[in-house]
């Protein structure tokens, strides 16, 4: 079924702010939330930097609820409430057997798991929690969204490491596309700024110690950060006969696997993700104003995404204004792509190109416009945002105005 979905709603928290308000606000301005951590929990982790969320927001998560809820499930619940309210939508006796959600998750409940391994390992108790289990499965932010509003059509996680929230983006849309759905809420969470995760990325070797700078000279590595992202995304004939404010179209996605290595990036599998979102959408490469970037600051990812990029858009390619937002809210794993959508939709909103922050100088290897440091002006018409996991996983999406 050839059905459009729009976006009408979003909510998020990072630590850049706890709303999509803030978030977009700095991101906007290209300040940086990245820095040392406040955890105390953390404070024997020497030379790791992240980007924390400071404090939570205000909730009305029932108290019954939440004890059987890690991080993950806290943020996204959060983060898929504000979509809700700016979406103007409720779920319903009437309505909820059409409404679902996806969630991307990279990581899971890692904070769960690691009490546990502490309870039982390092404490010598006997037990863990009660909800341990619940609350670490990769599944769990999508039950408690759907618990938390009632929501009975399709409710699923989905994991793919970096590219989580984009997958999920792109398995809601079919939803609605093909008629199991006339609404899904769909985004992604994750939490990583746990002592297990960090450790683990520290002896992958793959963590910046100072900050994260995509596409910048002398760039050293990814920063981890936590946070969440929802959309409210709804069939076009949905939207319209509500009278709801559309805030941008899902055009297109593109989906693809490296089928290369478990770490290491390829540039065949991101180039065939960007063109198959180019085709799905019926768009041309010179179509497309802004593209955010995966960037993630590693040497070999930044230089892999510019020769991706420059093979699918040719001499647009330098003319198109790029950039990675994760230099502000970091890699928040399954949940970065879910924020970067945030990015593409507000760029199309108010045209303005949100910086890449923390840049230095130039990498004749990453010789594209990426939009160092200072928001740009300009009237973006469509946005594309790239998600490219390690183990060779792909998801690329298209926004356009309406």
């Amino acid at each position: 079924m050839d059905r459009r979905v729009v976006i009408t709603g979003m909510g998020g928290l990072c630590g850049l702010g706890t709303d999509t308000t803030s978030i977009w606000k700095w991101m906007r301005e290209g300040r940086s939330a990245i820095g040392p951590l406040l955890n105390t929990e953390l404070h024997g982790l020497k030379g790791i930097v992240g980007a924390e969320i400071k404090a939570l927001p205000d909730h009305n998560i029932d108290r019954k609820q939440l004890v059987s809820m890690d991080r993950i499930s806290v943020l996204a619940v959060i983060a898929a409430h504000e979509a809700m309210r700016q979406a103007g939508l409720s779920c319903n006796e009437g309505n909820a057997h059409r409404f679902g959600a996806t969630v991307g998750v990279g990581l899971g409940g890692w904070d769960a798991t690691e009490k546990a391994y502490r309870t039982l390992l390092v404490d010598g108790g006997t037990r863990t929690e009660i909800f341990t289990g619940v609350k670490a499965m990769p599944s769990a932010a999508a039950c408690q969204v759907s618990m938390s509003l009632g929501l009975r059509g399709p409710v699923f996680g989905v994991t793919s490491a970096c590219s989580s929230a984009n997958h999920a983006i792109a398995s809601a849309v079919d939803q609605i596309k093909c008629g199991r759905a006339e609404v899904m809420l769909a985004g992604g969470s994750d939490a990583p700024l746990v002592w297990i995760v960090l450790k683990a990325w520290e002896a992958m070797r793959a963590l910046a110690p100072d900050t994260c700078r995509p596409f910048s000279a002398g760039r050293k590595g990814v920063v981890l950060g936590e946070g969440a992202g929802m959309a409210v995304l709804e069939s076009y004939e949905h939207a319209t006969a509500r009278g709801a404010t559309i805030l941008a179209e899902v055009a297109g996605v593109g989906l693809s696997a490296d089928a290369f290595h478990i770490t290491a990036p390829a540039v065949h599998g991101p180039e065939s993700a960007m063109r198959a979102c180019l085709a799905d959408a019926g768009l041309n490469a010179e179509d497309v104003d802004y593209l955010n970037a995966h960037g993630t600051g590693t040497k070999a990812n930044d230089q892999n995404e510019t020769t991706a990029i420059k093979r699918v858009f040719g001499d647009h390619a330098y003319s198109m204004s790029i950039s990675s937002t994760k230099s502000t809210h970091a890699h928040c794993i399954g949940a970065a792509s879910a924020l970067e959508m945030i990015a593409c939709v507000m760029a199309i909103q108010e045209g303005v190109v949100p910086p890449t922050a923390n840049y230095r100088e130039p990498d004749p290897d990453c010789d594209l416009d990426v939009t160092p440091n200072v928001p740009r002006e300009r009237k973006v018409r469509v946005a594309m945002s790239n998600a490219f996991a390690m183990g060779g996983t792909n998801a690329v999406l298209a926004f356009k105005q309406v």
